[in-house]
């Protein structure tokens, strides 16, 4: 790091948990954010002011004025843009001395495993179960930790699903991907702005967490946040022997 570098990161580096050892990994680490909406906005904003190195945002769709209430990371000058773009002007704009790649397309199984190979952590910020089952299978055969975090209302959710081990849940596990599952969208059902920061903001946390190698990550367990009354509760998540996705087959 140089002296530039040294004098922005100060305040990781105070932290003996992380120091200069921890910052350097942050600087090598490689994130992979699949949405620049509510949830990518504060996730891809914070890992770009903790200096990760390389941050891939994709997402296919265009900046909307219904989007601003609570996807920060645009602006009204910006409607109509690509999301994947306009994100990247703004992280930039916070840290120059990062690499940002804006995908502005909509993944197939294909190009999600390329893409996942790639990179050291992925955070999920998408809406649709679809779309998160196909990330969770790039994730799982390649061994990369994914970060999964979702809000709806006044409702939250995040957690950590990390197969490195072979041990730990995988999200079809907790969401069985053969199992009907009604899409929710917040044009419908609306969203209540800060919850996507608050979630956001964890999955920056605990994909910063998992490059460093530090504390407890969330992986086992599905923490749920309940906006109105403000109250966190954790759950315990199970790994499925039967789950189609991660589960070690006979024979392998």
């Amino acid at each position: 790091m140089d002296d530039n570098q040294l004098l922005r990161y100060s305040r990781h580096i105070l932290l003996d948990e992380i120091g200069i050892e921890g910052q350097q990994k942050i600087l090598e680490a490689k994130a992979l954010v699949i949405g620049a909406g509510g949830l990518g906005s504060p996730a891809a904003m914070y890992l770009a002011s903790a200096g990760i190195g390389q941050l891939t945002i994709i997402d296919n769709d265009t900046v909307d004025l219904t989007n601003l209430q609570r996807q920060i990371a645009h602006t009204t000058a910006r409607v109509g843009r690509a999301k994947a773009e306009s994100a990247r002007e703004t992280l930039h704009a916070i840290n120059p001395d990062i690499t940002v790649t804006a995908l502005v397309e909509r993944a197939d199984d294909a190009r999600l495993a390329e893409l996942v190979s790639q990179h050291d952590v992925v955070l999920d910020c998408t809406d649709n179960f679809k779309t998160r089952h196909a990330v969770n299978r790039a994730c799982v055969a390649h061994k990369v930790p994914l970060v999964s975090g979702a809000v709806i209302r006044f409702d939250g959710q995040v957690s950590v699903f990390d197969p490195r081990t072979g041990e730990q849940p995988c999200y079809s596990c907790l969401f069985p991907q053969d199992q009907p599952f009604e899409d929710v969208a917040c044009s419908t059902m609306g969203v209540f702005a800060p919850l996507v920061g608050v979630v956001g903001a964890m999955q920056a946390a605990e994909a910063l967490k998992l490059v460093m190698g530090i504390g407890e990550s969330l992986a086992g367990r599905l923490l749920l946040l309940d906006g109105l009354r403000m109250e966190w509760s954790s759950i315990a998540i199970g790994r499925n022997d039967g789950c189609p996705v991660c589960a070690v087959k006979k024979g392998d």
